[in-house]
């Protein structure tokens, strides 16, 4: 899957989370991608980017949505309903980029061993907590295998140290991001 989709693909779904967020202010519907396979089902991220600093992340790890749909929905919620923000003003949207991450189908990891810090993402679950990294996340970060675990352990609202607990379920899974 990674590799999948080129740059002209990517600028038109950059271009479509923009306009899915400029709906709000605007009322006008982006236009619809007619590609097949813009049609696929796929988790997706949207990320929101202003002054290098995180504006808001919401986005669907799992295969929910076709990727038309997914964007559509991840853009609108990083942008108005991500609970560690306010809602994105009409003045900041010029001000923001946009990273768009397609993600592959999450596999369990047995062994920490087979993380590749950089190009995997994390998902974990533990005891009704959960939480997820973008592999982007290790890269910008500058953590190696252990820091990336105990920021995912972190991110679930969880000990750093609880991704040693043998019940701490590990799955990894890969990104293509495009950005502005």
């Amino acid at each position: 899957m990674i590799g999948e989709y080129n740059k002209e693909d990517g600028k038109k779904l950059l271009k479509l989370a923009r306009e899915s967020i400029e709906e709000e202010f605007s009322g006008k519907k982006p236009e619809k991608l007619q590609e097949t396979k813009f049609k696929q089902a796929r988790g997706v991220f949207v990320t929101l980017i202003k002054n290098k600093e995180l504006r808001g992340c919401i986005g669907f790890p799992l295969p929910t949505y076709d990727i038309q749909r997914g964007i559509y929905e991840a853009a609108k919620s990083s942008a108005f309903s991500d609970s560690r923000f306010s809602k994105l003003t009409q003045e900041e949207l010029g001000k923001i980029k946009i990273e768009i991450s397609i993600l592959t189908i999450p596999q369990d990891v047995k062994d920490i061993q087979e993380i590749e810090v950089g190009k995997d993402g994390l998902i974990c679950n533990y005891l009704g907590y959960s939480g997820l990294l973008l592999p982007q996340v290790a890269t910008e970060w500058k953590m190696n295998r252990i820091q990336f675990l105990e920021a995912l352990a972190s991110k679930a609202g969880l000990p750093r140290n609880a991704w040693q607990d043998k019940n701490f379920k590990i799955q990894k899974f890969q990104a293509q991001i495009f950005k502005e």
